[in-house]
């Protein structure tokens, strides 16, 4: 037969750039994807952040450090009902994260007294636990309020420690 081996040879690279042309489709859709809308932000009064204890099955898991209000859903075998650190949800608990206590007194957003090495701890921890690992769902009305409830002017997210806002919002 005639060509038979040149034929097979074009037969195969015409398959062969069909393929390539398939798989370079695919992979423009993969590319241009849209992301997964983030869950939005919010403020949190204590009583809003307290419905988030871990007490109810099927329900987020919330807990606040330095008035950011993290998700740590994905932690509940040590933030659930019954759970080691399940004092600490619910609340925001920056003093008993930056004194690594439990006591009830210490689950406070209050920073007030707390040493230099506790505070470093705090940021420590802030840092290299809850943002690296846990969703920001939003902020304690103690973060950016004044205590009569007006907006405090001083409040700029961009000015805490650590703060990004491709990470915040």
């Amino acid at each position: 037969m005639a060509g038979g081996p040149a034929r097979l040879l074009a037969l195969a690279l015409g398959c062969l750039a069909a393929a390539v042309a398939a798989l370079a489709e695919q992979q423009q859709e993969l590319r241009f994807k849209p992301a997964p809308a983030p869950t939005p932000v919010r403020l949190f009064t204590e009583s809003e952040l307290a419905r988030y204890s871990g007490q109810e099955e099927g329900q987020p898991i919330y807990m606040a450090v330095k008035g950011v209000v993290f998700d740590v859903t994905s932690g509940k075998e040590f933030y659930g009902k019954g759970a080691p650190y399940n004092a600490l949800v619910g609340k925001d608990s920056t003093r008993g994260v930056a004194k690594m206590s439990l006591d009830p007194e210490d689950l406070t957003h209050d920073t007030t007294g707390l040493t230099e090495e506790e505070l470093k701890s705090l940021d420590d921890i802030f840092n290299d636990v809850y943002k690296a690992k846990y969703p920001i769902v939003g902020y304690t009305s103690q973060r950016i309020l004044n205590e009569d409830g007006s907006p405090n002017q001083n409040f700029k997210p961009e000015d805490q420690p650590h703060f990004s806002i491709r990470d915040e919002f």
